[in-house]
């Protein structure tokens, strides 16, 4: 194996879930990216085989990983599984403020065809590093590549194999790596076999070459302003396996950063000063007298709405004008005038109702003309007498219509 195949190796925690039931101790360096694969094969063999010897076992296998006594992982620990017939990534970098502090990751195993599950236990001891955190880092943007295909031991060494060639550092590390989704990216179309991209973070110890400077310059800014490729001399030694984004690197000398020192913050205006601990009241609580409250509460408003209840029925009941009032105040002249038109409507009325009008026809007796018989009227005699006649009577239709009369002769009689 060559020297970057020993530096991989080295700067990479690879560990495989042994066939042992006990718990597996892993020890990552602080800054360095851990990887932890979980095979699909191991797990295989804790649940029951298939009904018919011979048969290939293919089951559909998921995962589950948490930190223990908490229902999630840790905030530098990620998972990814792509289907349930692919293994597991655990990936991260751990934190310096970590170092000596064992941390258990509960891994449990779903079986899909049988339902059953296996649980393992992972404890993650992580280690202090001399030259951390390393000086120089460089983040880049991989198109061609999905996180889980990045995470492979042999493309990763690959990659930094290539940045090596590039950058020519003594000691180099891949801290972390990040894919396009977790950084607000979008789900490619299933076309072209397109991938998500992936964001690789790499640090060294020593300034970057003069190639990753190139993206800095007035030029190749301009053209990633425009969104063109920058000319780049040292893209053709990633070209021919990794699609790099040069307008997307980050390059940072953490030599330069200048900290932020966060000031305590003075007790005032919406802070609160340092009380101590908090002490909760006592379990034996005194008695309490509500009689006050029940006073304000309810006892004031209900003598309010009596009160408003006493001066609304006052003025609707003891302060309405009767009827002698209005006439007292009504001049003698348009009283005498609305008394006369009131009399002169009943008497109107009176004589409406005694008026003689012709009896229809329909009311009148009339006899059978075989037995002569006489049959009553059709309509009861109760009727009103204001309404109008439905037919004149024979004797009014004979005075009122004189039919002419033709004579034989073609001569007119008058």
């Amino acid at each position: 194996m060559d020297s970057v195949g020993v530096l991989v190796w080295l700067s990479i925690v690879v560990t495989i879930l042994s066939k042992s039931h006990a718990d597996r101790n892993v020890y990552p360096s602080a800054g360095v990216l851990f990887v932890h694969v979980l095979e699909r094969e191991y797990f295989k063999g804790e649940f029951p085989p298939y009904p018919k010897p011979g048969d290939a076992s293919n089951d559909p296998i998921t995962f589950n990983t948490n930190l223990m006594g908490y229902p999630d992982r840790p905030g530098w620990l990620r998972y990814i599984q792509r289907t349930p017939h692919s293994d597991g990534v655990l990936y991260g970098s751990p934190t310096s403020e970590l170092v000596g502090k064992p941390t258990v990751i509960e891994i449990t195993a779903y079986n899909r065809r049988t339902f059953e599950t296996a649980r393992h236990n992972l404890i993650i001891n992580i280690m202090s590093t001399e030259d951390f955190p390393l000086p120089y880092q460089a983040e880049f943007f991989i198109k061609n590549m999905n996180v889980e295909e990045m995470l492979a031991s042999e493309v990763l060494g690959d990659f930094l194999g290539a940045v090596k060639n590039v950058w020519q550092p003594e000691r180099l590390n891949a801290i972390n790596i990040t894919s396009a989704l977790d950084r607000g990216g979008r789900v490619p179309l299933p076309i072209n076999d397109l991938k998500e991209g992936v964001y690789v973070m790499v640090g060294a110890d020593v300034p970057f070459s003069s190639c990753l400077r190139e993206v800095e310059t007035p030029q190749n800014q301009l053209r990633c302003s425009q969104e063109m490729e920058p000319v780049i001399s040292c893209d053709k030694k990633f070209r021919a396996q990794f699609h790099i984004d040069w307008c997307k690197i980050s390059l940072v000398d953490i030599t330069k950063v200048v900290p932020v020192h966060r000031e305590k913050a003075e007790p005032g205006t919406g802070i609160l000063p340092d009380m101590g601990e908090y002490k909760p009241p006592s379990e034996t609580l005194e008695s309490r007298d509500y009689f006050a409250d029940f006073l304000i509460t309810l006892a004031v408003p209900s003598a309010v709405a009596l009160v408003l209840l006493l001066i609304l029925g006052y003025s609707m009941c003891c302060r309405r004008e009767g009827v002698e009032k209005r006439n007292m105040q009504t001049p003698d002249i348009q009283l005498v005038h609305h008394s006369s038109i009131q009399k002169s409507t009943k008497e109107l009325r009176s004589m409406s109702k005694n008026r003689e009008i012709s009896w229809p026809l329909s009311t009148l007796p009339v006899f059978h003309h075989v037995s002569g018989e006489v049959v009553p009227p059709i309509h009861r005699d109760n009727y009103e007498t204001t309404s109008m006649p439905l037919m004149q009577t024979q004797t009014n239709l004979q005075s009122q219509m004189q039919i002419p009369r033709q004579q034989p002769s073609g001569k007119w009689y008058s």
